[in-house]
């Protein structure tokens, strides 16, 4: 119990980091009350530029991917891996350094789910970039992406599929605005697909 708890904390702490938020810090703007508002890659594409939207990504993923990989390893239990992906996947979301406002945790969703099992980390990235590019939604292709990531992880990790859910869950819930938008046509297209096509 006492190494799950720690796996959760450290995991928790290390989520919480959102570099959106102190890239915008150092340019004098805080991101959730630019654009979207939401700490994560596309908002940070949108108000910051690319150069900040590509670190965005990489840190986020990083921040998913590192405990993952390394406190089941320093505490010795694979099935900690478990517990480390929801951890790091909660502290984006709600990370205790910003007043518990963070992102959508998609980014970070991925980088847990590639240290847990890395077959069902394509097959989630295949289908957020396939709807995205037929959509021209970023927030369409997550949404699909962490609607299908539970039946992948019934088939490839099904011990992982109670906290997949959970992380799907709040995906969802967190993009509850995007489905509004998307249901009334009224989401922007991503930034670098707006040309390659009419907007709905």
């Amino acid at each position: 119990m006492a190494k799950i708890i720690l796996t959760i904390l450290i995991s928790y702490l290390i989520g919480s980091v959102s570099p959106s938020i102190l890239i915008g810090r150092a340019r004098g703007v805080d991101i959730r009350k630019e654009g979207s508002g939401n700490a994560g890659t596309t908002n940070a594409l949108r108000v910051l530029g690319a150069k900040a939207a590509v670190i965005t990504l990489a840190v986020d993923i990083l921040k998913g991917l590192l405990p993952v990989l390394i406190l089941p390893v320093v505490f010795g239990s694979h099935d900690l891996c478990y517990w480390a992906a929801v951890a790091a996947f909660l502290g984006h979301l709600f990370p205790v350094y910003y007043g518990f406002r963070g992102g959508k945790g998609v980014a970070v969703a991925f980088g847990s789910i590639l240290g847990v099992n890395w077959k069902l980390a394509v097959l989630c990235l295949l289908t957020v970039a396939a709807v995205t590019l037929i959509t021209k939604r970023m927030s369409a292709g997550s949404i699909s992406g962490a609607a299908l990531a539970a039946v992948y992880t019934f088939f490839l990790e099904r011990p992982f599929l109670p906290f997949v859910i959970v992380m799907a869950c709040l995906i969802i819930i967190k993009h509850r605005g995007n489905v509004r938008r998307l249901m009334n046509g009224e989401e922007p297209p991503l930034g670098f697909l707006a040309g390659k096509g009419k907007s709905k």
